[in-house]
């Protein structure tokens, strides 16, 4: 299994961005675009999940369900609700996403 992770960028702390994900989750579907279908997306949708770094940790999760075609040629990473908390595991700040070996990824 393979994950991503990603940057919780303008969130001021992870209730915000909690919040955050399920106010978008009530007005529909929940999703991030990107300029790039990642190229081991078949090995992430439907099983993996978008970690969220904050303040250089892993803190939390959500499960990718799918990639879909979005506007302007870019990607949507459809994901899941709520906002599922992880033991902290140190990670560098990065631009974009980045992929995720599952024996790197921190415990629920």
């Amino acid at each position: 299994m393979l994950h991503l992770t990603k940057v919780a960028f303008g969130t001021q702390s992870i209730d915000t961005l909690a919040a955050w994900i399920e106010e978008r989750s009530a007005q529909g579907a929940l999703f991030l675009t990107t300029r790039y279908l990642p190229k081991r997306h078949a090995e992430i949708a439907g099983q993996g999940s978008l970690f969220w770094i904050f303040k250089h940790q892993l803190v939390a999760r959500s499960p990718i369900l799918a990639f879909d075609e979005a506007e302007a040629g870019r990607v949507a990473i459809r994901l899941a609700s709520p906002l599922i908390a992880v033991h902290p595991s140190p990670k560098r700040a990065h631009q974009g996403w980045r992929y995720l070996e599952a024996a790197a990824a921190p415990a629920d």
